[in-house]
């Protein structure tokens, strides 16, 4: 069984990534197709090539969720607001005049099913790596501590927006339980571990290429996204110690590039998929261009004077724009253009994870780390208390403003208890913070 060369990977990366990420069970006519692999070929027998073709679908559907997955936590956490011909946009989502989320709309159903595409392909990855003769020990540690990062990481972002994750999910016929919050992310944790183990084993190597890993793509450096995540990872969970650990062995650095970290990447070629978050600058003669994402007004207004993350991510609009009741005054420029990459996890996030692990064990280092933020948005060294209060509630507020629209915020508040506090823009409106998990998963 032969399927496509590396060297033609990009021209068929979205095909492939289709023809895994569509699989839901393993039932297939015997047949032997030259131009494409059986799931039963692969899972029993891959070939190297195969495998890296599986890398590649892994990152491809990585991005499959992204654009509604933020836009609809951006919504629900009043960051912004996505004007567009769907009303359940500027409705369902706000709560417009009470009204409730539903199981079975985009906003619950597109972030599972995009991120589980993903778990999907990387869960075939580990089985077709521990069966086939293809390849070493060596290079198996090194597929599989890709995939298990991947999954653990992918598992994270469903937890922000469903607060429950369905973490065993390799067998189709025999799904594991739903679990809460606490329950799945320890599962998470333990599984960073785990592919650290792999990817710090005897001679471990990478044999296959990653798009968006530039600096991450051997598994000594991609280790260092591993513990970036655990990182993240453990301050969820609350272990701040273990935070503090996991980070002095990632990318985090506090004189550091705050762009560091690998990211997904978009492109125009024939198949492959444009950043989704993206929206063009409306001008004079074309005031809504379609589409586009209103900056709530709040985040402008409450914005410390000079705050250069605001000037570079939103501008103002030829005219203030209004749908439903709501307006705005300012649109996203958070990305220059239909290909800019979104990043996974940068150095500025594991700076803002630093000060709020330190946040109680060492509050005169917190303020360090979040003056390092403060002065790469131009503002002034932090001069309020030192209380752990106080500096919550700074560390809160510059993650408003690093982390903008990048699925934060409605988690944030949330882990804080502190959703009641967001601004209600009409009168009948309802805060959400958990979306909830599709109706049809919760049948299996």
């Amino acid at each position: 069984m032969k399927i496509f060369k590396l060297n033609t990977i990009k021209v068929h990366l979205v095909l492939f990534a289709m023809l895994l990420g569509g699989v839901t069970s393993c039932t297939f006519d015997e047949q032997t197709d030259p131009n494409g692999p059986s799931l039963e070929g692969v899972l029993t027998g891959a070939s190297i090539n195969q495998l890296n073709n599986l890398v590649v679908g892994i990152e491809s559907t990585m991005r499959n969720s992204l654009g509604i997955q933020t836009t609809a936590s951006g919504t629900a956490a009043r960051e912004l607001y996505l004007f567009d011909a769907d009303p359940r946009n500027t409705a369902n989502i706000l709560g417009k005049n009470g009204s409730t989320l539903e199981n079975s709309d985009f906003y619950s159903t597109a972030a599972w099913a995009g991120r589980y595409r993903a778990i999907k392909n990387a869960n075939i990855l580990i089985q077709s790596a521990n069966n086939t003769s293809a390849i070493t020990d060596a290079q198996k540690a090194g597929y599989i501590g890709f995939a298990k990062t991947v999954i653990a990481f992918e598992l994270i972002e469903v937890l922000k927006s469903y607060d429950r994750a369905r973490v065993d999910v390799s067998d189709d016929t025999n799904l594991g339980p739903i679990l809460e919050f606490a329950d799945a992310l320890a599962q998470v944790r333990n599984m960073l571990d785990d592919g650290l183990t792999d990817l710090n084993a005897a001679g471990a190597s990478f044999i296959f290429d990653l798009a968006g890993f530039n600096g991450f793509d051997t598994p000594a450096t991609f280790a260092e996204f591993n513990r970036g995540t655990a990182a993240v990872a453990a301050l969820y969970a609350g272990d701040k110690a273990s935070a503090r650990t996991a980070l002095a062995a990632s990318h985090f650095d506090l004189a550091g590039d705050l762009k560091n970290g690998p990211t997904h990447v978009f492109s125009q070629s024939a198949g492959d998929l444009t950043n989704p978050v993206f929206k063009g600058p409306s001008t004079v003669a074309v005031p809504n261009n379609g589409d586009q994402i209103i900056v709530q007004n709040s985040w402008i207004t409450d914005a410390e004077a000079g705050d250069t993350r605001v000037t570079s991510k939103a501008a103002v609009r030829p005219n203030p724009t209004s749908q439903d009741g709501l307006n705005g005054t300012h649109e996203t420029r958070l990305y220059a253009t239909n290909v800019s990459p979104i990043d996974m996890l940068r150095n500025e996030e594991l700076i803002l994870v630093y000060a709020e692990a330190q946040i109680g064990n060492d509050n005169a280092e917190a303020v360090v780390a979040l003056n390092t933020i403060r002065n790469a948005a131009g503002l002034a060294n932090y001069g309020g208390a030192t209380d752990d209060a106080s500096l919550v509630t700074e560390m809160l507020n510059q993650r408003r403003y690093s982390l903008w629209s990048e699925n934060h915020r409605m988690f944030d508040l949330r882990r804080y208890n502190l959703s009641n506090t967001l601004p209600i823009d009409r009168p009948g409106d309802v805060v959400y913070n958990v979306f909830p998990v599709p109706l049809v998963d919760t049948q299996n």
